[in-house]
Order: structure tokens, then C-alpha cells, then sequence
């Protein structure tokens, strides 16, 4: 077996899109990751499907570990897999015990690179509109721990130092210790009036900040509830400015979204919304999965040049067509002339990623219209018209299309199924919806909310107090059959479409 190598990766502050792209390009290779429990799981979403996730969360949890543990569990990884990740918060060369695993690796013999990341208290700042320096106030900055080895004899900071520092002083691990520290300083002569700010969970979507004088800051501090994990920012830059607050003022921040599609689905809808400042939850209702053995299937990816048309009408219907001609030794040269069609223009832009451009893509994205805009383009009757969708769409579109005399074959290349969640994927969200700690949720499919409302009982939603949204009429018709009033529906009805509607509604 390949000698194995670790990386120590900084994962960043907690936000995913924050890790480096060397970070990610080696998660996309990993054999086995070793997490630690501030590091956001979205990360590993890019991870091979066969890799090993392992979460070390420390001092918190049913089954904290020790930093002995750690050492015994990359032991043991590093006999069994050929990469293994070390997925450290924040930045893995500022208090991250970097040195003792390193140590280890030498030990053993095993190859090692550590791959930096967003340090926690640059993020705090810049997420809080804060400078941790700057040319009028603050030339200088200082990273202090503000947990030292419980086993030392004496300090080994520099309170007198600190408290004549006139920079900015980034405090990390500091909130069981907060009123300590300001104890000392005042003490060492550090004035009362000395700005401070305190950032919890910094760069996420619940971030929530504490601004004090120095003197003020811990009892500030507990009558907000502000706890660890946080920043401690110490010094004269740490001032609230509205107008320098972009974070909090981003359209979706503080709101919490529940999002239902597949996982694949669920990812990029993801990414869109955490851009706009939401707290993303990701439930898998539904499952994707490729009817590429069947006969019919076959079939119909053999005969795709004898076709006037071929209807794509979501983007995993051009996924799994194009994993089929793979299989059979084909490409996009089996289209021949036919012309493609595709409903919406995610469904478009996957084609494009295969190398062929969509010759026509209706203004409505729904069946219907793509029928009647299709008709009115060119005369329908005596065509030979391809399907390649799923086995459990409706028959508003082949309805359509034969009515005005198209030869249509209707094939499924995928289907879709209820998903069969986990008791501990379903607990905490069942918890924060009778908590009343969910704002949205969102339903991209009629399947979808189906299988949504088979795992959590209607009146669990009816009481939350969530709202809901829609992607379309079809998806409309059936809340409304299951007994909901969806709160917006996507104007177009695409996932962006779904993102738009929900930032209309907050206009």
C-alpha cells in the first residue's frame, strides 16, 4: 500500500464557502477526514461518496475526545488509508495544537502539508464591519489565547504588555475566562473605556455581536447571552459602525431556512441562500435514482438521432442521459440532428456543461407551455417527439404535445422516491419546528412534499408558524391538497426563481 500522507487543513471560521481552494481540492480526494466539531459539515458534502467522516469534537457533546484520542485515532488512520485529512477550525497554525499532531506524523514516518485558513478573529472582524487594524487608531494586532495549559506553573502572557498594547487584541477560547481577563487588565492599568467587542459564532449565519467598554463587556456579555464559541476584539477599531455592517444587513439574514430536496438538489440551493445571510437546514425528502437498464431506456438512447425533438425537463434528466450514453460508448454525437428542448434554463445549463446548446426553452417553464410556445414555433403534427424525464411526472406535457399531433414516446430515465431518513436527521428538526425556530421552508417538487409531510405530521408545520414556499403551480396544488397555503410561489420556476420569492417577500 501508498505511503500515507496527512493534511492539515484549515477548514476557516465556521462559514463553508470560506475554505481555501487547495482545502477543498484535497477534501475532494480524501480517504478519511478527521473533523473537529466547530467545522461546518457542509464542507464535507465535497468529499468522495466512500470517504471516512470522523467528528473529535472536544469538551462538548455525548462523547467528547481528548487530544490522546486524536493522536490514536490519525495512528490508526494513517495505517489504514492512503489520505487522510486532519480538518481543523479556523486556521490549524493559531491555537490549534498543530504542533503536537505534526510531532506525531514525524513519529510515525508519514508524509504531512498543512494548508492554511480563515483564522477565526480576521473573520469576526471582517463579518462585524470591524478593522483589526487601521492607519488613524490601530498600526498593530495581537492573537492571544485566552486558555492557557492548565498544567503550567505560571502564566506565560504578558499581562503588563497587553495592557499597554494600543493595537487591537483578538482574544480566542476567551469566554469562560472573560471577566478574569478584563480583571487583569484594569488591574495592569488598562483604561476602563478601552473599546471591546465580542463576536459569537463569527461569519455564520447566527452570528451575534456584544459592543462594551472593557469594563462592561462580561456583565454585557451575559445579559445578551452571548457565549462561546466567540471573539473577544480588545482595543480602539472595536467600535459599531452601521455603515461599515454588511453582514448583518444581507436580505436573509437571522432567518432560518428548511430546504427539501435531494441531496444533490439541496447543495446547490444551499450555497444560493447562505449568500444571502440564511441559516440553511438540508433535508433530504426525496432520492434520485437512474432507470438506465431498463429496455425502454435503452431504447430510446439508441434511437435519439431518429428524433425530431428531445425534451429534457430537469436537469437529472440530462445528468442520467448522458451517463447512459457514456455507459454505452456514445456522446453527444448520438443526438444527430435532433433538437433539443429543454424546460427552464437550469435544465439548459446543464446541457451546455455536456457541450450542446438548447435550441428552444419555453418563456414559462411548466409542460403546458413548453407544448404551446413548441406549436407555435414550428407545426407538431407527425413529429417524433423524445421524453427523458421521471418515471413519476405528470402527463399535463405528452398530453399536450399529442393533442397537436406529435408521435410522442414518454420515457423515464429516472425516478424518484421517498428518502429514508435517519431518527437523528429528523429529531432536531422536529425539536426547532416545535421550538418555532424555522422561518421557511421550501419545496421545489410536488414529490418533495409529499415525502416531506409522510416524515413530519401536518400538525407539527401547522403550529410552527413556518412558512412556506412553492416552486410552482404543480408544487402549489399539492400543499394545498395536503392541506397548506403556501406563503409565496416562485414567479419563475426554477430554484432561483424559489430564492427570488422569498427576497420579494422581505422587500
Amino acid at each position: 500500500m501508498p505511503k500515507a500522507k496527512i493534511y492539515f487543513v484549515g477548514a476557516g471560521p465556521g462559514e463553508p464557502a470560506l475554505i481555501t481552494l487547495r482545502g477543498a481540492q484535497i477534501l475532494r480526494q480524501a480517504d478519511c477526514v478527521i473533523y473537529d466539531g466547530l467545522v461546518s459539515e457542509a464542507l464535507l458534502d465535497g468529499c468522495p461518496a466512500d470517504c471516512e467522516k470522523i467528528c473529535v469534537r472536544k469538551r462538548t457533546g455525548e462523547h467528547p475526545f481528548t487530544q490522546e484520542q486524536i493522536h490514536q485515532l490519525l495512528i490508526q488512520k494513517t495505517a489504514q488509508c492512503r489520505t487522510v485529512v486532519r480538518l481543523k477550525g479556523g486556521d490549524p497554525n493559531l491555537f490549534g495544537r498543530l504542533a503536537e499532531e505534526i510531532q506525531l506524523c514525524i513519529r510515525l514516518g508519514a508524509d504531512f502539508e498543512v494548508v492554511p485558513g480563515v483564522t477565526a478573529a480576521t473573520a469576526a472582524a471582517a463579518c462585524a464591519g470591524l478593522f483589526l487594524t487601521d492607519r488613524q487608531s490601530s498600526s498593530q494586532v495581537i492573537f492571544v489565547t485566552g486558555q492557557e495549559t492548565p498544567d503550567k506553573a505560571e502564566t506565560a502572557l504578558d499581562w503588563d504588555l497587553l495592557a499597554r498594547f494600543r493595537g487591537t487584541i483578538a482574544f480566542y477560547m476567551a469566554m469562560s475566562n472573560l471577566a478574569q481577563i478584563v480583571q487583569i487588565l484594569l488591574e495592569k492599568g488598562k483604561s476602563p473605556q478601552t473599546p471591546a467587542a465580542v463576536i459569537q459564532n463569527a461569519a455564520g449565519p447566527n452570528q451575534r455581536i456584544a459592543y462594551a467598554s472593557l469594563e462592561t463587556i462580561a456583565s454585557e456579555c451575559s445579559r445578551q447571552g452571548i457565549e462561546a464559541p466567540a471573539i473577544v476584539l480588545i482595543g480602539p477599531t472595536a467600535v459599531y459602525r452601521q455603515e461599515y455592517d454588511w453582514f448583518s444587513r444581507r436580505p436573509l439574514f437571522g432567518k432560518t431556512i428548511l430546504i427539501t430536496r435531494d441531496e444533490e438538489g439541496n447543495r446547490r440551493l444551499a450555497g444560493c441562500l447562505r449568500q444571502q445571510g440564511a441559516e440553511v437546514l438540508c433535508f433530504a425528502s426525496i432520492s434520485v435514482h437512474p432507470l438506465l437498464n431498463t429496455d425502454a431506456a435503452a431504447s430510446a438512447l439508441s434511437r435519439l438521432r431518429e428524433m425530431d425533438w428531445v425534451v429534457f425537463t430537469s436537469p437529472r434528466g440530462v445528468r442520467f442521459t448522458f451517463e447512459g450514453l457514456a455507459s454505452l460508448g456514445k456522446d453527444g454525437r448520438a443526438f444527430g440532428n435532433a433538437k433539443i428542448a429543454c424546460i427552464g434554463p437550469e435544465t439548459a445549463r446543464r446541457l451546455a456543461e455536456v457541450g450542446l446548446r438548447a435550441d428552444f426553452v419555453p418563456t414559462r417553464f411548466i409542460g403546458e407551455a413548453l407544448a404551446e410556445e413548441l406549436a407555435a414555433r414550428e407545426p407538431l403534427e407527425h413529429k417524433k417527439i423524445l421524453l427523458l424525464r421521471s418515471a413519476i411526472a405528470p402527463d399535463d406535457l405528452p398530453c399536450c404535445l399529442r393533442q397537436r399531433g406529435a408521435c410522442v414516446e414518454d420515457v423515464p430515465i429516472y425516478t424518484v422516491k421517498p428518502a429514508s431518513p435517519a431518527p437523528e436527521q429528523i429529531q432536531p428538526l422536529r425539536r426547532r419546528l416545535t421550538q418555532r425556530q424555522i422561518d421557511w421552508i421550501l419545496f421545489a417538487s410536488s414529490s418533495a412534499a409529499e415525502a416531506f409531510f409522510q416524515t413530519f405530521p401536518k400538525e407539527t408545520v401547522l403550529q410552527s408558524g413556518t412558512r412556506l414556499a412553492s416552486i410552482g403551480p404543480a408544487t402549489t396544488r399539492r400543499l394545498r391538497q395536503l392541506g397548506f397555503s403556501p406563503a409565496v410561489e416562485a414567479p419563475v420556476h426554477t430554484a432561483d426563481g424559489l430564492l427570488e420569492a422569498i427576497l420579494r417577500y422581505y422587500d
